[in-house]
């Protein structure tokens, strides 16, 4: 397994941060999604899913650990669009890190991806969030605190 990049997403990563920033709709983000080993698709069909409905439909569980909820990344979360790294031509764009707090404990999950997935509005329907990009994540919950640190160039590379 390894990180990617959704086929419905490329090349669109940049485009999808900037309407966030820009608040276009108001109601644009990102939404975080973690999903266990159960099941877990191979990246190269993980890729293949249009929208985060399709994506949980198939055979992919999504966490249910004591205290999990999905993470919303609206326009106040993130920096302006970086401007293009004309020096090694491409554009990184980075999302703040993410934090449950006391993730598990009562109720353990085996951890296996982060799914950042776009949505026009960050509160519709599963079958409106656009999934972007995957990470490895493999982690245990136990009760602590779990943070999902994005690379440090950046959730998404345009190159």
């Amino acid at each position: 397994m390894a990180d990617g990049v959704m086929n419905v997403s490329k090349g669109r990563g940049v485009e999808f941060y900037n309407r966030v920033k820009s608040n276009d709709p108001a109601t644009s983000g990102f939404v975080v999604v973690l999903l266990t080993t159960a099941g877990i698709e191979a990246d190269d069909v993980l890729d293949n899913h249009d929208d985060l409905s399709a994506l949980i439909a198939a055979s992919n569980t999504e966490a249910n650990f004591t205290n999990y909820v999905r993470k919303s990344i609206t326009d106040a979360a993130i920096v302006a669009l970086p401007p293009p790294d004309d020096t090694n031509n491409r554009r990184d764009i980075a999302l703040p890190n993410q934090t449950w707090t006391a993730a598990g404990g009562a109720t353990n999950n085996a951890l296996a991806k982060a799914v950042v997935s776009y949505g026009p509005d960050v509160a519709g329907a599963d079958t409106t969030l656009i999934p972007v990009s995957h990470y490895d994540f493999a982690v245990t919950t136990t009760g602590i605190d779990l943070v999902l640190q994005f690379s440090a160039s950046g959730f998404y590379r345009a190159s």
